[in-house]
């Protein structure tokens, strides 16, 4: 697959950052040539995106059908995506491995997921429940959600234009580029330079939690999980803005124990979508700390040869800190949601 186009969007920049926004210097990117064509940044004007695209949503009721993140509407939507994305597998050790107690473990390896995380469920959710403009699909995020979307885009043949901030990963954005999506590369604001080019263009905007496709397509993680694993008690699920927690707790439905997992030193706000979920079907949230992350990161890499970003090994930094303690042979889930991290270096052999 090819590139994409990597630049600043001066006049996005020019019209956002008259409100104060900061902006970035023109020409030059902070974090140097993460992107195939980062020494070659250009300060472009608007332009028409390409037309032709093909319109991959429906137009014939469907989605009205999926406005509720009801199990019914899960399993509809895992239907729509299942060509696309993968399974995940499931290993299930014991907790003796991690020097815990004996107790049936099952780790769901999200991070085997097309684009390196579970997202790229929701974002292909997105694109074949909604209907599509010829402008294509637009996202604001440095993160994981702008290379699930810009991997979705590609897999479909929709045009994408993905927003992110100068501080994003350039590992990430690399990423972004290595799927053909449009990167535009702003200040803080990047999240209000998206919504100026949406209302120019008439794109699709496709929210990392806020958006019930999102929650759809998240909650299939739990449909696999319960095929995989029936007997399941808890489910240990990083929080993030709430689009996982919310469409896996949306599918067990009260039917199992989810158990919420967050950093101390960066608690998020979940998404209005989510909160209703989290009130009625999240038992509880537990905070781990950096060094508790930290050390799930070593555990997977040591007892399973799984490599996880630190939020993504949150979860077991539960169990490993003693945040949770399983009750007598409890049979316990932890999902492993994303890998993307510069965390492992080949170089070194």
């Amino acid at each position: 697959m090819g590139p994409g186009r990597c630049h600043f969007q001066q006049d996005v920049l020019a019209r956002v950052g008259a409100a104060g926004g900061p902006g970035v210097e023109a020409g030059r990117l902070p974090w140097g040539a993460a992107c195939p064509q980062a020494g070659e940044a250009q300060r472009l004007a608007r332009r028409t995106p390409e037309t032709g695209a093909a319109t991959v949503g429906r137009r014939d009721g469907y989605r009205k059908g999926v406005q509720t993140s009801d199990a019914g509407a899960i399993s509809a939507t895992y239907e729509r995506i299942r060509p696309h994305v993968r399974r995940t597998p499931v290993v299930e050790p014991s907790g003796t491995d991690f020097g815990l107690a004996a107790f049936p473990l099952a780790v769901k390896l999200e991070a085997l997921q097309h684009a390196g995380s579970f997202k790229t469920r929701g974002a292909f959710a997105n694109l074949l429940l909604r209907v599509v403009p010829s402008a294509g699909v637009v996202a604001a995020s440095g993160g994981n959600h702008g290379a699930a979307v810009a991997y979705a885009a590609h897999r479909l043949g929709v045009p994408a234009r993905i927003f992110v901030p100068t501080v994003s990963s350039p590992s990430k954005i690399a990423r972004v580029c290595s799927y053909g999506a449009e990167l535009v590369v702003v200040g803080d604001r990047y999240a209000d330079a998206s919504e100026v080019w949406l209302a120019e263009s008439g794109a699709l905007p496709v929210h990392a939690y806020e958006q019930i496709e999102t929650l759809l397509g998240q909650g299939s993680v739990g449909l696999e999980l319960s095929d995989q694993v029936p007997s399941l008690e808890t489910l240990l699920v990083a929080v993030g803005g709430g689009g996982l927690i919310g469409g896996v707790a949306a599918w067990y439905a009260g039917g199992i124990r989810v158990v919420g997992v967050e950093p101390e030193g960066a608690p998020t706000r979940v998404g209005a979508l989510m909160f209703p979920i989290a009130q009625r079907f999240v038992e509880r949230v537990l905070l781990v700390d950096d060094d508790a992350i930290r050390a799930a990161q070593h555990a997977l890499w040591d007892v399973l040869r799984v490599v996880a970003e630190p939020g993504a090994a949150a979860p077991l930094a539960a169990l490993l800190s003693g945040r949770y303690v399983p009750a007598h042979n409890e049979r316990v889930g932890v999902l492993i949601s994303g890998a993307n991290t510069v965390a492992v270096d080949f170089s070194r052999g």
